[in-house]
């Protein structure tokens, strides 16, 4: 039973979903009822379901033929009207037809018009898509326009700067065109173009300021001489109102009248290359290449001419284009970022440096006009100044001046002995005679003289000196002058100018002045007028010398009592040159008496003697008093000197005379002519010829004469033998070799001249007592030696 209701309602369910089915299929569109049907086949009572379906299709079947029968008179009535609506459908068709015949020839020349519209719009669209492409083409055009016109005008860096543009900006815009492509290609054409070019004018650029170093650095020299005027006007003006402000202006004015090296020379090339090659990325490329470059032309313009040291202008040129090479170089540093530098300038300033002064020392010492080096040393000093003025260190070119003082010096000392010759070859060595006053005052101006008793004398008058005296004494003003002017500007103290001032001073008294002094005491030809007169212009000329000293203090204001002032040597200079002439007088008075000496013609076998001193020695006599006049100026002591000396050289000349070997036999009568002599030189000694000789002290200069000569004439052998070595002897000055030798002359006379002599007893003892005379003579000779 349970069975039975088990099937009864799988039979309502089926029934119940077989239900549903016909309701979704009479429901759903007929594209969608696929799964309806496929789920009566998924299941077990399709055949049922069939059963169904056709039941439920003859229910519609009834039920339409039920609605047809209904409405079949409404059926008919409809066919009715329809076929009389197809009478008027055939009208209404002919008319459409008609009216589409119609519309069809009026819409022909409308097809035709909307055609051309189509045409004009499609025209449209494509000019405006062409003016869209052209304005993005145009401007990379311009752009490449505006590059090569800027490339012909050489204007290189925009034209770097728009070659920049045009690659990262334009042309990537417009990068499918063709001509794109052949310009991107292009373009590193273009930049190695520009970079040949700019490397082109950086050579144009060195090439020129290789030209221009020259005038730059004449015109840098020219600016630095004249900031130099104008410190010294400052200085020497300090309280002048204003004056900082007139300074201003006078440097104003200074820059207005001299161009800078940025007016001769135009620096942009050299800055056009340097962005160019710094945009490029070859920044440090091009610095090398112009350090090196400028390196090159460094070496170029150190090397000197070889004939620099002919003219002054040699060494300005020189000069020149050393401060133009520099000047250039301090500009790019200044105005460039990096192209050189500081490192750079000094290592190029310290081989400058090394080589202008290596140049300078060998230049310098060809030269022998003091007037060149001293050109050539303010020329220094304004290069020095000038590369100063542009920061870079100088001090080895004033060290080098120092040395260039020393060969200064040298010329000068060498010009002003050819000065000193001159004035001593040219002086007349006579005392300056003066007229008036005026002339009086003007030689007392040059030459500081002071002299109460002279100033005292009537007009006409003499100075004391010749005219080599203030000659020489201004020449060594202007020497100490030319001195001072090569220390100017030196940077030097005052301490080391006067220290180099009396070195240089020194050299000329001791050294220049000395030997043209001694010169023209030593020349064959010099008289004892002339001797005279340089030992008192020498006396003077050492009286000068504290003045000499005042002088050089005035003008260094380094007064002589400070600590390492070197002192002048002047005085010693003058004591030598007159020790020198005193000893010239001297030999030169000895020569004289020697000459006359010569004439001397004794009559050795006389028998008598004359009644007269000899011509010869009157002569000599008159000679010597006449010479000793004109010893009235000379210091007293040298004037007795000479006097003493002349004497003594006489009287040892005269025993010379009367000892000589030539003469081998003489008379007594001879002895006596001699003696006569003797007397006369004697008489002169006694007369008094030089002032200051006390008693009879010029006599002894002949003593010894006078003793032999007595001992001989009046035969006093007896006393000479008796007294012979004690300090009261009557013969004290007879030595008995000499003594010895007259009386051998005189004992061969009376052996030979006498041939019967021996007959004569007088003779024969005579003779007896010369031998024994003789015989002790030499007795006394051999005991002095034993």
């Amino acid at each position: 039973m349970e069975r039975g209701k088990m099937a009864e309602l799988e039979s309502l369910e089926t029934a119940a979903e077989h239900e549903r089915i016909l309701r979704e299929i009479e429901s759903t569109d007929t594209a969608c009822i696929g799964p309806t049907l496929r789920s009566v086949y998924d299941g077990e009572e399709h055949g049922r379901f069939m059963e169904k379906l056709e039941a439920r299709i003859r229910n519609h079947d009834r039920e339409i033929e039920k609605m047809c029968n209904f409405h079949y008179q409404g059926f008919v009535d409809s066919i009715t009207e329809l076929l009389k609506v197809r009478g008027e459908a055939q009208k209404l068709k002919n008319q459409v037809t008609d009216t589409n015949r119609k519309l069809q020839n009026e819409g022909k020349d409308l097809i035709v018009a909307m055609e051309e519209l189509k045409q004009c719009r499609l025209q449209q669209r494509n000019i405006s898509a062409t003016v869209d492409k052209l304005t993005l083409c145009l401007p990379v055009l311009e752009m490449y326009s505006k590059l090569r016109e800027q490339m012909k005008s050489k204007r290189h860096y925009p034209a770097l700067k728009t070659l920049e543009h045009l690659e990262h900006t334009y042309l990537p815009q417009v990068s499918h065109y063709r001509f794109c492509k052949i310009m991107v290609d292009n373009i590193p054409k273009l930049r190695e173009e520009i970079k040949e070019v700019s490397m082109s004018d950086l050579k144009d650029f060195l090439e020129s300021i290789r030209k221009h170093s020259d005038k730059i650095g004449e015109t840098a020299m020219k600016q630095a001489q004249q900031q130099r005027n104008l410190d010294n006007i400052v200085s020497q003006h300090p309280r002048i109102s204003g004056g900082k402000k007139s300074k201003k202006e006078a440097c104003a004015s200074s820059e207005l009248e001299v161009p800078g090296a940025q007016d001769l020379v135009d620096f942009s090339p050299v800055y056009r290359c340097l962005h160019i090659y710094s945009v490029l990325g070859a920044r440090e490329t091009f610095e090398n290449y112009y350090r090196k470059q400028r390196r090159k032309q460094a070496r170029l313009v150190l090397q000197p001419p070889s004939n620099m040291h002919e003219t002054l202008d040699g060494y300005r040129k020189y000069f020149n284009q050393i401060v133009g090479f520099f000047v250039v170089e301090d500009h790019i540093l200044h105005t460039t970022q990096g192209l050189v530098n500081r490192a750079y300038i000094d290592e190029l300033w310290e081989m400058a440096l090394s080589k202008t002064i290596a140049a300078l020392r060998t230049h310098s010492s060809y030269c022998s006009d003091p007037s060149l080096v001293l050109d050539l040393k303010n020329l220094i000093v304004l290069f020095a100044d000038t590369l100063q003025g542009y920061g870079f260190p100088v001090n080895q070119l004033f060290d080098m001046l120092l040395e260039i003082q020393d060969q200064y010096s040298e010329t000068l000392l060498k010009k002003w002995s050819g000065v000193f010759r001159n004035i001593l070859d040219s002086d007349n060595y006579s005392p300056i005679p003066v007229t008036n006053e005026e002339v009086y005052k003007k030689i007392v101006g040059q030459f500081p003289f002071q002299d109460a008793e002279l100033e005292k004398q009537p007009f006409p008058k003499k100075f004391p000196f010749s005219e080599f005296v203030p000659k020489v004494y201004n020449q060594i003003k202007e020497f100490i002058y030319a001195c001072l002017k090569f220390s100017e500007d030196l940077h030097l103290s005052s301490t080391e100018v006067d220290d180099m001032i009396r070195k240089s001073t020194n050299l000329l008294l001791t050294r220049t002045l000395s030997n043209c002094l001694q010169n023209v005491i030593k020349r064959k030809n010099v008289g004892l007028t002339e001797l005279v007169q340089i030992i008192i212009n020498t006396t003077h000329l050492e009286k000068s010398c504290k003045f000499l000293e005042e002088f050089i203090t005035n003008i260094t204001n380094v007064l002589p009592e400070t600590v390492h002032t070197t002192k002048l040597y002047g005085t010693t200079t003058f004591k030598d040159a007159r020790h020198a002439a005193e000893e010239e007088i001297y030999t030169n008075l000895n020569q004289k008496i020697d000459q006359f000496l010569q004439l001397a013609d004794y009559d050795w076998m006389a028998m008598e003697p004359g009644s007269k001193a000899s011509d010869y020695l009157v002569d000599l006599i008159g000679f010597l008093r006449s010479t000793f006049a004109v010893f009235t100026h000379l210091p007293g002591k040298v004037a007795q000197t000479a006097c003493m000396s002349a004497c003594k050289h006489l009287s040892t000349s005269l025993m010379q005379l009367l000892l000589e070997a030539e003469v081998r036999q003489l008379t007594l009568g001879a002895l006596q002519q001699f003696n006569l002599d003797v007397e006369e030189c004697e008489q002169f000694a006694r007369s008094g010829p030089v002032p200051g000789f006390q008693g009879d002290t010029l006599q002894l200069a002949f003593i010894d004469l006078r003793q032999l000569l007595d001992l001989f004439i009046q035969w006093d052998w007896s006393t000479y033998l008796a007294d012979y070595g004690q300090p009261t002897c009557k013969y004290l000055r007879v030595n008995p070799t000499t003594a010895l030798v007259l009386l051998e002359k005189m004992k061969d006379t009376s052996r030979k001249n006498n041939v019967f002599a021996q007959f004569r007893k007088n003779e024969r003892d005579k003779q007896k007592l010369i031998d024994t005379v003789a015989k002790q003579l030499r007795s006394l000779i051999n005991s002095h030696h034993s």
